[in-house]
């Protein structure tokens, strides 16, 4: 037999029997080399390199010589975990952008959605459309306490009666059966902030039994702030599971050094054994609709047709505005309409970017806060607006990221490129607190930056396989240059990716490599600890 024929026939076989060739053999598929490597736990960094079969870290070691079918020599950069955001609204464009660049290209590979009280609900099809969705990151969701009493009583303010609490907790308990991570609250929002405490408590007890955690907006972050987080430590208390104060913040000026206390709470309420956490954005303007920013939530009860009849109503009316005075001037409005910028505005885009000073001015008014306030109540008729208000303070943001029970989390969404003007958050948030708090700052180190976008929401979520380098754990990456790892959006052109990232890595495959994505697309569902 001819030698050629021979050696084609062995192949065959040997591809038959599942016999691979010395090249197919490789016991690793991706190596990366020369690592600095930062695991997630907090512990110091070490030089070292990383072994990936398939979708798992396979090996950790000083250096590894095995072949692997590509190897990768990072050049002393930082190899991390990948980031996990724990409060993001990726719903808002995941489908439409399924690679979610703005996340990847700042190292986060899980995204969870459902926050702020809000939800698909059930969540059961949603969570299955995210199954047919090929997309780059990873994500999961929680199960939103306002929509589920929107579900059964609607947005009105009264008390739910005791049949209505039991159909609540029978919706909680199927989102979590069908995989919800735990209970979000947005005691700030209709119809949350109708809810009374000792209902959410009812809702939490139900989240608990099936291992989730508790995350609320809470009802204020002004001047009722030390109340509302006393009260996000009683409803994880008292409802028997661990409990978050997300996006924690102090908003408006006269309140600004309250994180003192709130921080005294936390560390309280922790002595004690209560499993009470935090989580943060490094950015001192927030973000959510005008109308739930500037107006009393009286006014927004009932849906859009009860507001606009109480805007025609002229003693309402008058009494709607003397409160979004007050707001505007005291609270998230920033004491100045130039603090209220437009993030989007669904009657009218041109108004994206613009301040509410600016379109007070357009419509003929000086910009005071009384004529900024009759802008507002003009916007809310023609539909709304998405805002960002510029009313919290440099010290309160750094001394919330200092504390060990605070985490890092966006708030952000899955914006299209160039379209409307979203809060920076969603481009740079990870990137802003390596490359500001981390490298320039200095106000935490790098191995606690890392550990507060990994092993810590990881935790907090029971997701057991994931937010630590470490064999065994899936391969969820990233890797950066501590040296130039910054982000590069703004509030005046938030469109501008997050820099110094050089590969990431989901379920062992690089989504994104020197500057652009690939064509993989490993992210999959994950699941609370509750799923049936």
């Amino acid at each position: 037999m001819p030698k050629l024929t021979a050696l084609l026939l062995g192949g065959v076989v040997c591809a038959a029997l599942g016999i691979h060739t010395a090249a197919q053999t490789s016991p690793y598929d991706l190596l990366l080399k020369n690592g600095r490597i930062v695991d997630g736990t907090g512990a110091a960094w070490y030089r070292g390199d990383v072994a990936i079969t398939g979708d798992t870290i396979a090996r950790i070691a000083p250096a590894i010589g095995a072949r692997a079918a590509r190897v990768v020599d990072v050049h002393g950069a930082v190899v991390a975990p990948g980031f996990i955001d724990i409060h993001t609204h990726a719903r808002r464009g995941i489908f439409d952008v399924p690679t979610a660049p703005n996340y990847v290209r700042q190292g986060v590979t899980t995204v969870i959605e459902g926050p702020d009280g809000s939800s698909p609900v059930p969540l059961a099809p949603f969570l299955a459309n995210l199954e047919k969705l090929q997309k780059s990151p990873n994500i999961g969701s929680f199960i939103g306490q306002g929509s589920v009493r929107s579900e059964i009583i609607g947005n009105v303010d009264r008390t739910a009666t005791a049949e209505e609490i039991e159909s609540m907790k029978a919706l909680v308990e199927q989102g979590m059966k069908d995989g919800a991570f735990g209970l979000s609250t947005g005691l700030f929002y209709v119809p949350g902030t109708f809810t009374p405490t000792s209902e959410v408590i009812e809702l939490a007890r139900v989240a608990g039994r099936y291992g989730g955690v508790h995350v609320s907006h809470q009802r204020d972050d002004a001047s009722r702030v030390i109340d509302s987080v006393k009260e996000t430590i009683a409803i994880g208390e008292e409802g028997g599971l661990p409990t978050q104060v997300t996006h924690h913040k102090v908003v408006g000026q006269a309140n600004w050094g309250k994180s003192v206390e709130t921080l005294r709470l936390i560390d309280d309420a922790r002595a004690r054994g209560v499993d009470a956490t935090i989580d943060q954005y490094p950015y001192t303007a927030s973000s959510t609709s005008v109308a739930a920013a500037l107006l009393p939530a009286w006014a927004l009860e009932g849906g859009r047709e009860a507001q606009a009849a109480r805007l025609k109503d002229p003693a309402q009316r008058a009494k709607i505005k003397a409160e979004s005075i007050a707001m505007i001037r005291d609270e998230r409005g920033g004491g100045d309409p130039k603090n209220v910028q437009f993030a989007s505005c669904g009657f009218d885009e041109s108004l994206s970017g613009k301040t509410l000073a600016d379109l007070t001015v357009a419509r003929g008014m000086p910009p005071t806060i009384e004529n900024a306030a009759e802008t507002t109540l003009w916007l809310v008729e023609r539909g709304g607006c998405q805002g960002i208000f510029h009313a919290m303070d440099e010290k309160d943001l750094e001394r919330i990221l200092r504390h060990p029970a605070a985490m890092i989390a966006s708030d952000g969404e899955v914006p299209i490129f160039g379209r409307r003007n979203p809060h920076p958050r969603s481009y740079g948030t990870f990137a802003r607190v390596l490359g500001v708090y981390v490298r320039g700052k200095r106000v935490i180190t790098l191995e606690d930056a890392v550990r507060k976008m990994t092993s810590f929401p990881a935790t907090r979520l029971r997701l057991g396989d994931r937010g630590i380098l470490r064999a065994g754990m899936k391969a969820d990456i990233a890797v950066f240059d501590p040296a130039t790892v910054r982000d590069t959006a703004t509030y005046q052109q938030p469109h501008q990716y997050a820099e110094g990232f050089s590969m990431v890595i989901v379920n062992g495959q690089v989504v994104y490599e020197n500057g652009a994505m690939t064509s993989a697309r490993p992210g999959r569902v994950l699941y609370g600890p509750g799923k049936q």
